[in-house]
């Protein structure tokens, strides 16, 4: 097993227990204030304007993965997505679910190029290799 490098808490994830009264939180790395601290500015608000960092998730398949299998499990998972129970555990974990045009296997492939080309430079500039 690795080890972390960095390690930080997602913009989307929830804050310690009276984190946003305490004052233990400064600000959110988020476009948003978020639902769950509404009173904690975003960095933009704070004086770093677009230092966002997020945390998001995907289902990925091997290459080669008929597109059939792909689809049925797109769908069961936006089914999940969907379900009331689920959105509702995921919002008492901090985790926000995209709306529902986002949650495709081309919207997914958008997101992780757009996360590249954003961090890929950052990462080259300070040395950054894997272990």
């Amino acid at each position: 097993m690795g080890e972390d490098a960095a390690s930080g808490a997602a913009a989307k994830g929830p804050l310690p227990s009276g984190a946003a009264d305490s004052g233990a939180a400064d600000s959110v790395a988020a476009v948003a204030r978020l639902p769950s601290a509404p009173d904690v500015p975003t960095v933009d608000e704070a004086g770093a304007p677009g230092l966002y960092i997020s945390v998001w998730y995907g289902l990925w398949v091997p290459k080669g993965t008929p597109r059939n299998v792909t689809a049925k499990l797109n769908a069961a998972a936006v089914d999940a997505m969907a379900d009331p129970t689920v959105r509702s555990r995921m919002a008492t974990l901090g985790l926000e679910i995209p709306p529902r045009d986002q949650q495709s296997p081309e919207a997914l492939g958008s997101l992780q190029r757009a996360e590249i080309q954003k961090w890929w430079p950052i990462i080259k500039a300070a040395n950054i290799a894997g272990e």
